[in-house]
């Protein structure tokens, strides 16, 4: 074990504990109960946890992931691994080829494994921008690629070849799909999605099938049709296997679950949901909006922490999804799940009394230029509610609802 250059994972395990009220033996005692190998002595054990928290050392490979189940988190969110430098967004760089280049092959007869290439790292970059890229924009580049590619299924193209632009095409339909739904454009983002879904089909692309099905359980939930989320979840689960789509569609489960109040399946699913991300290899690029990576199950446990009424457990998760969202240069990587996180910390500031920071805290989430329209109403309603529940007749109170009524009419 060597010494932390920084003692943020030892911040994270202190947060972790005092928001379920342990003291520091509670929190050994419990992590016995995460594997049946035989421990130290609990005086042996509370030393080292207690340099775990003060930051003088990081926990081994052994007791990582025991101290990750423990807080039910994934052990890459709880210590994560140093970033991994983004692929090079210059397509010259990466396959020889500038993107007129591309542009060139695909309007002619003579497409290769290299137009391929430049095409799937074209895509890729797309959906890298998804968190960034205005959503006009977005939508606007999204749509012209994906009817460049679909022009090639008019080549003489190989076998795997056609069932590689398929599965392109797929994929950015895909993104056009969410872009849609995010400016809140349902009837557009439902067509869109399945098209996808007959291009992944098509293709038997399971993981583009899987996300198909996972935007209609983003859909339902955003609607609360939690039955529908349910059952487009399990479409997708069962198409997709083991992937890393399927730890997203567990996830919108167990919102589903939270917002019903089934604490049984709620939690059972949220457990199911961390042991297959915990299985899933580290992503190569966590920019890109179609890989789950390990501080998304934060977000997804925040969420159901905060419909369920554990407080403590939905601010803790909110707090560490705005510090670990934040990039070297200040820049948020998630701006969208830090304005989910921003509203979630004015629900728990509200519930205890804070008109003034919950008030402040939903403003802020309103101000981001990038949002997800229905997602934004959604956890924004919630926050509303809460806020006129406690302060009906306050200014404050009216100003917020008027400011979130704009939004919707965005």
């Amino acid at each position: 074990m060597g010494r932390m250059t920084a003692s943020i994972p030892g911040d994270r395990i202190r947060a972790e504990r005092d928001a379920r009220g342990w003291s520091q033996r509670d929190a050994i005692r419990n992590l016995r109960m995460q594997t049946s190998a035989k421990l130290p002595t609990e005086e042996s054990l509370l030393r080292s946890w207690k340099k775990w928290e003060a930051g003088d050392h990081l926990p081994d490979s052994f007791y990582r992931p025991l101290i990750a189940a423990l807080f039910g988190t994934v052990t890459a969110a709880l210590f994560p691994e140093p970033p991994a430098r983004r692929p090079d967004t210059a397509l010259m760089t990466a396959t020889g080829m500038s993107t007129m280049e591309i542009l060139a092959q695909v309007r002619s007869s003579a497409i290769d494994s290299t137009t391929l290439d430049g095409l799937r790292i074209t895509a890729d970059q797309l959906c890298c921008e998804y968190p960034y890229m205005l959503s006009e924009q977005l939508a606007l580049e999204g749509r012209s690629w994906l009817r460049r590619i679909t022009t090639l299924l008019d080549h003489p193209l190989t076998l795997p070849q056609h069932r590689e632009v398929l599965s392109l095409a797929g994929l950015v339909a895909l993104l056009v799909g969410c872009v849609e739904n995010d400016m809140g454009d349902r009837r557009a983002a439902e067509a869109t999605r399945r098209s996808a879904l007959a291009l992944g089909t098509e293709a038997d692309d399971r993981r583009v099938i899987g996300w198909a099905h996972e935007m209609t359980a983003w859909f339902r939930l955003t609607d609360g049709d939690y039955p529908g989320v349910v059952a487009a979840a399990d479409a997708g689960i069962s198409a997709a296997g083991d992937r890393d789509v399927s730890v997203q569609l567990l996830g919108q489960k167990a919102k589903a679950y939270a917002r019903v109040g089934d604490r049984r399946h709620l939690e059972t699913t949220l457990e199911a949901g961390r042991e297959l991300l915990e299985r899933q290899p580290y992503p190569e690029d966590l920019s890109h909006h179609f890989v789950v990576d390990p501080a998304k199950w934060d977000f997804y446990s925040m969420d159901c922490y905060r419909i369920s009424g554990q407080d403590e457990l939905a601010r803790t998760y909110a707090q560490e999804i705005l510090r670990s969202g934040l990039g070297a240069d200040g820049r948020e990587r998630a701006p969208m799940r830090s304005a989910e996180a921003r509203l979630t910390l004015g629900v728990v500031a509200a519930r205890n009394g804070d008109l003034a920071d919950a008030v402040s805290y939903g403003e802020r989430a309103l101000e981001g230029e990038r949002q997800s329209v229905p997602s934004l109403l959604m956890v924004g309603q919630e926050l509303a509610a809460e806020v006129r529940s406690r302060w009906p007749g306050k200014a404050e109170t009216a100003e917020f609802a008027g400011h979130l009524a704009q939004v919707a009419k965005v």
